[in-house]
């Protein structure tokens, strides 16, 4: 399932991406999620937890789908 995400200004951090969609409780359970390589970023596994996420991007984690616009 896919859904939808406003990033406000150029781009959001993926780990402040994966608490404010929800992905994540917390943003150490978020940090510990992408630490073991359980994030993806257009398909490719993501272990940079600041990595700048932008518009057009999709991020997966366990069966939910961000994309960000």
């Amino acid at each position: 399932m896919e859904e939808r995400f406003e990033v406000e200004g150029e781009y959001i951090e993926l780990i402040k991406l994966l608490k404010a969609a929800g992905l994540c409780d917390t943003g150490g359970m978020a940090k510990a999620v992408v630490e073991e390589g359980l994030v993806t970023v257009e398909g490719a596994v993501e272990t940079r937890k600041r990595r700048k996420v932008r518009r057009g991007e999709r991020v997966a984690f366990q069966d939910r789908i961000i994309a960000v616009v």
